[in-house]
């Protein structure tokens, strides 16, 4: 193993952000705002380069920090599923930045509640982009955990007792998460001597040890990915965070963990993902979307049943598992619909959280019932929440339907039909909340109700976002190859 061209830029996407986050906190809240909206100004023409660089390679671009490969040294690699969610972190924390302005933007004089916003933002960064580039099991449990705690106070950045506890909860899971996947990570070092996910792609074999390890990293990964039924820490999470701070904890955090255990089930073991193993994780998968669906149908509050909604939409990533495990060999089709699945919810699910916020702010609640009006006073946020839901129901054109297509008609090619039943049972059940959302905002306002005025820019970023999950779809299929590129070992 070599560096290829543009490896460096690896370097770059990484250290930008640790770079531009100690420098935020040595400037002070003055400048943290400046300095973070400069360097994801940047780390975004970076991430785009990366993915232009594996393109034109039609190859992983990889680096070896300080010229030593593993096993003696690290190397980061970016392939297409890199160079994917690498794109899409930039654009979804870079719009959520931008947005945030207006809650965290630059004050009269220090102020600390900001300066910690875009210190946790950016670290926020840093660690997805570790987790999305790194190679090593063990420096990819680092990346994780910097990410969890660096999220983790984005949950309680009010203060409040209840922010507090839920935050508590989540600490819990991770913690819980994080125990489990070391001890994964413990027992494959024993039996191989390396934690290199490319070294043991080609060592690995289907004994006790090697499967046991795979299981508990994947129930760590599972906790915190929030999948039924380790979900429990999530809607709490979202239910007192900053809207900024839900934006990208539903469209990103939760992808990281998720990413890892496709690395681990895909490339460090991709010959035991036979038998029960997929099954099981697409019958956990099938368990959320009915399971989440139904409880946002329920909810009373808007952040609880988007909250919700992300429950369920998290459950369509795992019915990729069985449908890529059943024909490797022809399962382009279901592996890109499972990749689009978690890009377009990632822009889909930041514009309504940023939605959220908006009306919180204008109306002063999130009480749905009691949103009568809305739709007069933020149209452009109205829209977007509409354009966001149809495209996790998966109706034409967004992006949304392209992913669930894709995994219908793999799920029919391999004669999994029980996968595409649960698949349109969800698209409906998304449809019965997302209108019902968009019903209550269109009815009268309330009598002696007001309504705050926000920012038109704020809410263009909202619309951009809901607009990007629908674009997704009117792009080519062809042009999602970039995903294809190093896929597999």
């Amino acid at each position: 193993m070599t560096s290829t061209e543009g490896g460096a830029l690896l370097v770059c996407i990484t250290m930008l952000p640790v770079g531009g986050l100690l420098l935020a906190f040595l400037l002070g809240g003055r400048w943290a705002e400046r300095v973070a909206l400069l360097a994801l100004a940047i780390g975004a023409v970076v991430s785009f380069a990366i993915a232009a660089a594996v393109l034109r390679l039609d190859a992983a671009v990889v680096y070896l920090l300080g010229g030593w490969a593993p096993p003696l040294g690290v190397a980061l690699r970016a392939d297409g599923l890199s160079a994917a969610m690498l794109s899409t972190t930039s654009v979804v924390i870079g719009a959520t930045a931008f947005f945030a302005r207006g809650r965290f933007g630059q004050g009269p004089g220090e102020q600390r509640q900001a300066l910690v916003f875009w210190v946790l933002l950016l670290a926020v960064w840093s660690a997805l982009n570790a987790v999305f580039v790194g190679t090593d099991l063990f420096n990819l449990f680092v990346a994780l955990e910097m990410l969890s705690f660096a999220a983790i106070p984005l949950v309680c950045l009010d203060g409040r007792a209840e922010t507090m506890a839920a935050a508590l909860r989540y600490l819990i899971f991770v913690l819980f998460g994080s125990v489990l996947y070391l001890l994964g990570a413990a027992l494959l070092y024993g039996a191989y001597g390396t934690l290199d996910i490319t070294l043991l792609s080609t060592r690995v074999k289907a004994d006790p040890a090697t499967i046991v390890a795979g299981a508990l990293m994947t129930a760590g990964l599972l906790a915190k990915t929030a999948l039924f039924p380790l979900h429990l820490w999530l809607p709490a999470a979202h239910a007192g965070a900053p809207a900024a701070a839900s934006a990208v904890m539903s469209g990103l955090v939760v992808k990281a963990s998720f990413i890892l255990i496709l690395r681990i089930w895909f490339w460090v073991m991709p010959g035991l993902l036979t038998g029960m193993a997929p099954q099981i994780l697409a019958a956990l998968g099938a368990a959320a979307i009915v399971f989440g669906s139904a409880l946002a149908l329920r909810q009373a509050r808007l952040k609880l049943l988007i909250a919700y909604s992300t429950v369920a939409q998290i459950g369509y990533l795992f019915l990729m598992f069985p449908l890529v495990a059943a024909d490797p060999a022809h399962s382009g089709g279901p592996w890109t619909g499972g990749i689009l699945q978690a890009v377009s919810h990632a822009l889909a699910k930041a514009s309504m959280f940023l939605a959220a916020g908006l009306v919180a702010e204008s109306v002063g609640h999130d009480r749905i019932r009691d949103l009568g009006g809305v739709a007069r006073a933020l149209p452009v946020t109205v829209v977007a929440f509409g354009l966001a839901g149809l495209s996790l129901m998966g109706l034409p054109p967004s992006g949304g339907f392209v992913a669930k297509w894709l995994l219908l008609k793999g799920a029919i090619a391999t004669g999994q039909w029980w996968w595409a039943l649960v698949m349109l049972a969800g698209g409906l059940l998304t449809g019965g909340y997302v209108f019902r959302v968009l019903a209550v905002s269109l009815r009268a306002r309330p009598s002696g109700a007001v309504f705050a005025a926000v920012a038109p820019r704020r809410e263009a970023v909202v619309l951009v976002l809901a607009l990007g999950s629908v674009a997704l779809g009117l792009v080519p299929l062809a042009s999602f190859g970039l995903l294809q590129i190093g896929r597999l070992p």
